[in-house]
């Protein structure tokens, strides 16, 4: 009797086990499915959660419940998040970091990204979480390499450092053994992190969707040795993500980077870096202002030229992943308000003809069975409101917005009172879940 019972008990387990390896999104060929259903999906940013998250009046649950209900009434549930940030929170970098010195952790941290899984799980809702930065603001390559080296952080907002101080420190990141065993440290914690609401270690739990090694991670940018970074990157690539199925083999691993942007513009280096057998998916960013493709204050003169660039690189990157046979998602892109405003009362024509535009593409290739499978437009801003109405700079204790503090607040979150901007979002969100 007690064998009868004990096989039961097995056989439940295994059966629930077995049950919920299904829902885990999967990747089958240049698709995605969950329990065997192609999973398409319109997605934003919301990169600050885990800060919103944190227990105490240092976070603001109630909230991150909000935004939460908001997004999902709009038909939204995947959200790229923020699981992982380094240092004391130098100039133009968010305070306080996840990971303040190298193996400290900051616990309170930790449980806001706790409680945003729970929450998003409750919701059926799926997480794409970045594990390092190239850009200074959450520490990221930079502060590893810094930590390593002893050298002091590049920060560009310091006026002794410059963009490029930053770019060359970040790019010397995936050459430096001992600052990737500081990040394996970090992975190695984080992926074995048992969830202190749910339970759940976080390589088992439904609501991450992927690991994502980095946001925007891309080749160390001097012209000499080009074809020699490269080669390092894609190593990189390949050894991080193997490490990270090693340590989790239920989850998705996708890269983070740009795509042809962030690839120094060598789609060699883009196709190649996704080729690993390691990454399951491509991803693609899109930057009109950054790249210098559209001028808020010139918007009539330089849109049109601009949108045609921009829905040349989306063609370009679904035709890059149907090359590689991996789904493709472009998760950041945005402009800003009209005339480059930060208020959330500025007008946000082209913003909404953009976005439109973009997610009707989106839409009408993913209809075709190609290998666009979803997007994570930046960012939500939700509830937030930036203090400084003179300059929209952050500090600490300011609420998030979909902008990170080294940006202007509002320059690119869409807000709750964006009721235009809301419409679209939600007829496309309605459109990529039916298929």
């Amino acid at each position: 009797m007690k064998h009868t019972l004990l096989i039961a008990v097995i056989s439940l387990a295994a059966l629930t086990a077995c049950s919920q390896k299904s829902k885990f999104v999967e990747v089958r060929g240049a698709q995605f499915f969950i329990d065997d259903k192609p999973y398409y999906f319109l997605g934003t940013n919301l990169w600050y959660g885990c800060m919103l998250g944190r227990p105490g009046e240092a976070g603001n649950r109630p909230r991150l419940v909000a935004e939460l209900d908001q997004l999902i009434s709009m038909g939204i549930n995947n959200l790229r998040v923020m699981g992982a940030s380094e240092g004391l929170g130098l100039q133009d970098q968010i305070k306080p970091a996840i990971q303040p010195e190298p193996g400290v952790y900051d616990e309170t941290l930790l449980q806001g990204l706790d409680f945003l899984l729970a929450e998003m799980g409750k919701r059926r809702m799926y997480a794409v979480v970045f594990l390092n930065n190239y850009w200074e603001w959450t520490g990221g390559m930079s502060q590893y390499t810094s930590w390593i080296t002893g050298e002091e952080y590049p920060s560009p907002g310091d006026p002794r450092f410059t963009y490029w101080d930053l770019m060359k420190t970040s790019g010397r990141f995936y050459t430096n053994e001992k600052a990737n065993e500081l990040y394996c440290n970090y992975l190695r914690m984080l992926i074995n992190r048992r969830n202190t609401i749910t339970g759940l270690l976080y390589k088992d739990d439904l609501a991450i969707m992927a690991w994502q090694l980095a946001n925007e991670p891309r080749p160390y940018p001097e012209e000499p040795n080009r074809e020699q970074h490269f080669k390092d990157f894609s190593r990189w690539v390949d050894e991080t993500a193997a490490f990270i199925k090693s340590l989790d083999p239920n989850h998705l691993v996708c890269t983070g980077n740009e795509g042809l942007g962030g690839c120094l513009w060598s789609e060699a280096c883009y196709v190649e870096s996704h080729q690993s057998e390691h990454i399951d998916y491509m991803t693609a960013h899109l930057w009109l202002l950054n790249w210098r493709w559209y001028d808020p204050l010139k918007a009539e003169e330089t849109y049109p030229e601009a949108e045609k660039k921009a829905l040349d690189y989306l063609q370009q990157h679904i035709a890059f992943a149907q090359k590689v046979g991996k789904p493709l998602t472009f998760e950041e892109f945005g402009i800003p308000r009209d005339l480059h405003a930060y208020s959330p009362d500025a007008p946000t024509t082209y913003r909404d003809r953009y976005l439109s535009t973009i997610f009707a593409a989106i839409y009408r290739s993913a209809k075709t069975g190609s290998a666009m499978a979803g997007s994570n437009f930046w960012g939500w801003g939700g509830l937030g409101q930036a203090r400084d109405q003179e300059t929209f700079v952050w500090q600490e204790g300011d609420d998030y917005t979909g902008d990170p503090p080294q940006e202007p607040q509002g320059r690119n979150s869409v807000f709750i009172t964006d009721q235009s901007t809301i419409k679209i979002l939600e007829k496309y969100a309605k459109l990529m879940n039916e298929l």
